[in-house]
């Protein structure tokens, strides 16, 4: 291993260690220090990078598991969707947000940490191609990881993204 890369990763590691408020050594979690967006700004924000969302019901009640709402979604988690629109090129439309219905968990649906993007060929391919396969999920869908840290699940008919982070915004 090159000094150089050795040295890159314990800056890392020690960057996130002792970040404040992010970092072991903080005393706060990721889930604590995130900062909450609403329905309105998330789909501005969306708008402004070209990226599409559709919901089932056609509605955006966060209460409702038919609709596809941003309410309370964490800025990091709709900044990390641009990231991954510009990043990769492709056209991306969210199917699942913040609503009702999806599992639960700190880093959930509910509390802002993930969006549902739908499957195409472009998307794939970058996710594939561009991250690290880290095996598979508890109920079998196969995951890649950014250099981010964000976590990619081929849910079968759609990518279900954690985003721990923007990704470089």
């Amino acid at each position: 291993m090159k000094l150089r890369s050795v040295l890159t990763a314990l800056a890392l590691v020690l960057g996130a260690l002792l970040a404040p408020g992010v970092g072991v050594l903080g005393g706060a979690t990721v889930a604590q220090a995130a900062t909450k967006i609403s329905h309105s700004t998330a789909t501005s924000m969306f708008r402004g990078s070209g990226i599409t969302w559709s919901s089932s019901g056609g509605c955006s009640d966060r209460n409702n598991a038919t609709c596809t709402s941003f309410e309370q979604l964490n800025l990091a988690t709709a900044q990390g969707a641009q990231t991954l629109r510009s990043a990769s090129g492709c056209a991306l439309n969210i199917t699942g947000g913040t609503e009702a219905g999806h599992a639960s968990g700190t880093y959930s649906h509910w509390n802002g940490y993930k969006l549902d993007f739908g499957k195409s060929t472009c998307l794939g391919n970058y996710i594939k191609n561009t991250f690290g396969y880290i095996g598979l999920r508890g109920d079998g869908a196969p995951q890649w990881k950014s250099g981010a840290g964000n976590v990619y699940a081929d849910e079968g008919s759609h990518w279900d993204v954690t985003f721990l982070t923007c990704g470089g915004c």
